[in-house]
């Protein structure tokens, strides 16, 4: 068989195995296979499609989990990989004969868009600090999304037999748990009284300034209420256990977001991250994993605001021109970094704060002139990183404030 000058190959990613689909320049499938999610298989692919062709360029449609000891072995070959995202694979499908969906047809539309399109997102080896990032980042996403869950769900049911206790607490607090893990009807409290609460708050590690102020908290609810409701004895241990469930959530991420900071400082950039204004250790964390530590894929302030959803793309149709909206199509875990961070920073005095309440001056709502500011943090932080110096505020001008040029 011929060598090729150069073949695309799609791969279609799964948890078992994947489905790998080659073409030529002319569309021509080369070869179309299953491939078991294991080094041995993933190898036998490489040096197949390094016969069949003197260059072999990757596409693959997913970049972690599953596709992790893929993409690695790829990477090891020194040969392009790029990415083609879930979205734009169904998108492309309408351009192909037919309904029905196939790996084998995902995987030849994954090889036709890399063939046809040159701006897909090309892979890099991952920097090792920003792989470790990335899990633990996801980690602790997880956890704040139980964490939310089983508050509001323990609220509920707090609700149910004791609402006058659960107006009074805020059970977010580890003090208000503490209390709910002994403590869950109004009997209950009554019958501790004030010298049982407090014994078992300080018992627990609560301090006893917290510890006087739940008390008094709980001992007024049970005042308020003397009815016992039929659902108490169902829903009382529910509460308890839920409680130290969530105790041992907020535990749990407290010791992550720490790993999260002690690994950020690591990276040879984190120093200018976090001088920026709004930017903790968490929120540089989850920029370094958004942007793969690499600023390098993006051409400039412009292209990484576009990725973040910060920049308006251009609705234009005949004679109407200069409308603008929000993108639909970003990366959302990039745009609530600088989000967030414009948020923070307008907390407290400083440049961040002036060119907020300056939007606000000119109409701007809330919510838009938080999108500004963060736009134009993208900027600063572009302009950091590329001269490889922290930010440093000016007094009194914010014009001074640093942008990417």
């Amino acid at each position: 068989m011929a060598v090729r000058e150069r073949i695309w190959v799609g791969i279609d990613v799964g948890k078992i195995a994947h489905h790998a689909s080659a073409v030529d320049e002319t569309g021509k499938v080369v070869f179309s296979q299953r491939v078991d999610n294991g080094q041995v298989a993933i190898e036998q692919l490489v040096a197949r499609a390094g016969k069949a062709a003197a260059e072999v360029r990757w596409a693959v449609d997913l970049t972690s989990g599953a596709a992790g000891l893929l993409v690695m072995l790829l990477l090891a070959t020194g040969q392009p990989v790029t990415y083609v995202s879930g979205q734009t694979v169904n998108r492309m499908a309408g351009a192909f004969g037919g309904e029905g969906k196939t790996d084998a047809k995902d995987a030849r539309i994954i090889a036709e868009t890399s063939r046809m399109r040159g701006d897909l997102p090309r892979l890099s080896v991952p920097d090792q600090v920003v792989t470790d990032l990335a899990v633990l980042t996801a980690r602790r996403a997880d956890l704040m999304n139980d964490w939310v869950r089983d508050v509001n769900r323990l609220r509920e049911l707090l609700s149910s037999i004791f609402p006058a206790l659960e107006k009074r607490l805020d059970c977010t607090t580890r003090a208000a748990l503490t209390l709910l893990t002994g403590f869950q009807t109004p009997a209950a409290v009554r019958d501790a009284g004030e010298p049982g609460l407090t014994r078992h708050l300080h018992d627990l590690g609560v301090r006893p300034g917290t510890a006087h102020t739940v008390t008094a908290k709980a001992l007024a609810a049970a005042a308020e209420q003397t009815a016992a409701l039929p659902a108490e004895a169902v829903t009382a241990p529910l509460i308890a256990r839920l409680s130290r469930q969530l105790l041992d959530l907020d535990r749990e991420a407290k010791d992550l977001t720490k790993q999260i900071g002690d690994t950020f400082r690591t990276h040879p950039q984190a120093a200018i991250i976090e001088s920026l204004p709004g930017l903790g250790p968490v929120l540089g964390a989850e920029f370094l994993v958004g942007t793969g530590g690499d600023l390098s894929a993006f051409r400039g302030p412009d292209k990484l605001a576009a990725f973040a959803g910060l920049a308006p793309m251009p609705r234009d149709s005949g004679r109407v021109s200069g409308n603008r909206r929000k993108p639909r199509r970003y990366y959302r875990g990039l745009r609530r970094v600088f989000y967030m961070a414009a948020l923070v920073s307008t907390m407290r005095e400083g440049p961040s704060k002036t060119f907020y309440q300056r939007k606000r001056t000119e109409g701007k709502h809330h919510v838009q002139a938080l999108i500004a500011l963060a736009r134009r943090l993208v900027d600063v932080l572009w302009a950091l990183l590329r001269d490889n110096r922290p930010f440093t505020p000016a007094v009194t001008d914010t014009a001074a404030v640093p942008t990417a040029a």
